[in-house]
C-alpha cells in the first residue's frame, strides 16, 4: 500500500462516528427583499459605484459631470452622444490603448456580489479592460438575486465571449498591498435605467 492509501485507511478505521451528508438545497441561492438596493450596496462595497438614473436625468449630462477629464470616450450605444469614437469602427484593438472612458451595455446585474454580466457586444472585447474607467449601462429590471439566477439567463451572443465585472480591477500581492486598476479599469460605475 502507498503512503496515501495507508493514511486514508487509518483515518477510515479510526472514525468512531459517521454522519450523513447534510441536505442542503443550493439550487436557488440567497434571495434579497430588494435585489436592486442590495446590488447598489454591494457595488459600492467592492469599490465601484451604482446608481439609478432618474427619468428626468440625461445620461450624457451625467457622464459629462462625473467624467469631466475624459477626452477619449468609447461607446457603441446609440444614446451616448458624448462618445468621441465608436470602438466598433476601430480595426486594430491596440489603438484602444489610451481610452479614458468606455461606456458599454450590461445584460444582468447580480445583487449578491455586485457584478454585471456583459456578453461581448463590441468588436474588440479589450475595450472592457483597457479603458481607464468603465461605465456600464444596465436595465434596473435585469438585477437578479444571485449567481444561480444569473447563470440561468446568460447568453453568450454571436461572439461566444462574456465577462462578469464587479467594481474596478483589484489585486493584492503577498505583502497585502491593494492595487486598484492593475488589470483593468480604475473605476466602474453602473448606471441603472
Amino acid at each position: 500500500m502507498s503512503n496515501k492509501k495507508d493514511i486514508l485507511y487509518s483515518l477510515q478505521r479510526n472514525i468512531s462516528e459517521r454522519y450523513d451528508m447534510p441536505d442542503i438545497d443550493l439550487l436557488e441561492g440567497i434571495v434579497y427583499p430588494d435585489p436592486l438596493e442590495k446590488f447598489i450596496e454591494v457595488s459600492k462595497a467592492v469599490g465601484g459605484d451604482a446608481l439609478v438614473l432618474k427619468p428626468e436625468e440625461d445620461i450624457n449630462e451625467f457622464i459629462k459631470t462625473h467624467y469631466p477629464e475624459a477626452k477619449t470616450i468609447a461607446s457603441n450605444l446609440r444614446e451616448i452622444e458624448v462618445a468621441t469614437f465608436n470602438p466598433d469602427e476601430v480595426e486594430d484593438p491596440h489603438s484602444l490603448n489610451g481610452t479614458d472612458l468606455a461606456i458599454v451595455q450590461g445584460e444582468i446585474g447580480v445583487a449578491e456580489n455586485g457584478c454585471v454580466w456583459i456578453p461581448q457586444n463590441v468588436k474588440h472585447k479589450g475595450i472592457y479592460f483597457i479603458a481607464e474607467y468603465l461605465v456600464i449601462v444596465l436595465d434596473k429590471t435585469k438585477v437578479v438575486n444571485n449567481m444561480h439566477e444569473a447563470y440561468r439567463q446568460i447568453n453568450f451572443g454571436e461572439k461566444g465571449f462574456g465577462v462578469f465585472i464587479s467594481g474596478p480591477s483589484k489585486t493584492a500581492d503577498i505583502e497585502q498591498a491593494l492595487v486598484v486598476g492593475a488589470h483593468g479599469a480604475k473605476g466602474v460605475t453602473v448606471i441603472l435605467k
